[in-house]
């Protein structure tokens, strides 16, 4: 994958570290794309193995549903769990315990975000976990804070909470299922388009991974942090990833012929959508490309080495 350190500053929050030396960032190995169709993906640990959180769209060519849904991949195995939340839309997941908690807006910049729980992948209790009337809401991630648990989401209405389309707010909750949203200088961040995050805490820090749209177009991931949710630092290594044409191994070779050429001939400016989660000792990383206009792919890579050195890593200066 081709390195290049770049610099992201919003307007009136906290400059980067200096530039620390190139060979210093931590090393992200794609391993190509295992999908097609398919976007919003979130690795997560459950009960000791390995899934895939899917949102399968309607577009998605094996759904033949005529809607879309929410399920999760066995990795080891490749076996689906049964499909729920028909009709929802850019889902992320999270592990408390032995509990699934999934997270997805009730249509397509709806206005109300719903919270899924299950202990067993098949049954599925669910309710209203933020409602925000005239607001445009789209993916989201969850993780636990300080004393609290945190939500970023991406709002692309209305314009005085969003500025430049699209920005994150954030809400919190003690309990996973009911979320209110934070003072609105929580915000990342209202100059430019900012979109689709994961969000993790370590270290008195949050950290987020989210995508920048650059001139091109073309359209990457890069990592801020914060104590607060209001001043955000941008890391010296910026952009995380950027396309290249590891996007397209093919590391599923489950996929047939059709795939293939549908993946070598795709128009590829694009890496977006990045979750994440540590699985035996490494960093599992799910990711999108294609052309950000309805063709596009899932693709896997790894960090070798744990998920704190991970987020620490993008900071080499410390606090």
């Amino acid at each position: 994958m081709l390195i290049v350190i770049g610099l992201a500053v919003a307007s009136g929050q906290s400059a980067p570290s200096a530039a620390a030396p190139h060979d210093a960032r931590p090393v992200i190995r794609k391993l190509g794309a295992i999908d097609c169709d398919m976007v919003e993906a979130t690795p997560i640990v459950w009960r000791g193995r390995l899934y895939r959180f899917e949102y399968v769209r309607r577009n998605y060519k094996p759904n033949t549903t005529g809607d879309s849904y929410f399920r999760f991949i066995d990795v080891a195995t490749g076996r689906p769990t049964p499909a729920f939340a028909a009709g929802c839309h850019l889902g992320s997941a999270y592990v408390e315990g032995d509990t699934v908690y999934v997270y997805g807006v009730d249509e397509w910049g709806g206005s109300e975000i719903r919270v899924f729980w299950s202990d067993d992948l098949k049954a599925w209790e669910s309710k209203a976990a933020l409602s925000l009337p005239g607001w445009g809401i789209y993916n989201n991630s969850v993780c636990k804070g300080d004393g609290r648990y945190a939500m970023a989401f991406e709002v692309g209405e209305p314009p005085q909470e969003v500025g430049v389309r699209f920005t994150m707010r954030f809400a919190e909750s003690s309990d996973l299922l009911d979320w209110r949203v934070t003072p609105p200088e929580c915000v990342f961040s209202k100059d430019r388009y900012t979109a689709c995050p994961a969000l993790r805490f370590l270290d008195g820090f949050y950290y987020m991974i989210y995508l920048e749209a650059r001139p091109g177009p073309t359209y990457e991931p890069h990592i801020v942090r914060s104590r607060d949710l209001v001043r955000w630092e941008s890391s010296p290594f910026n952009p995380i990833m950027q396309f290249s044409p590891e996007d397209k191994l093919i590391a599923n070779p489950g996929l047939s012929p059709d795939q293939r050429k549908l993946i070598a001939d795709a128009v590829n400016l694009n890496n977006s959508d990045v979750d994440l989660c540590e699985s035996e000792g490494k960093v599992v990383i799910y990711y999108s490309w294609g052309n950000q206009q309805g063709i596009e792919f899932l693709a896997e890579a790894v960090h070798d080495g744990p998920l704190a050195g991970f987020l620490r890593g993008w900071f080499p200066h410390g606090d």
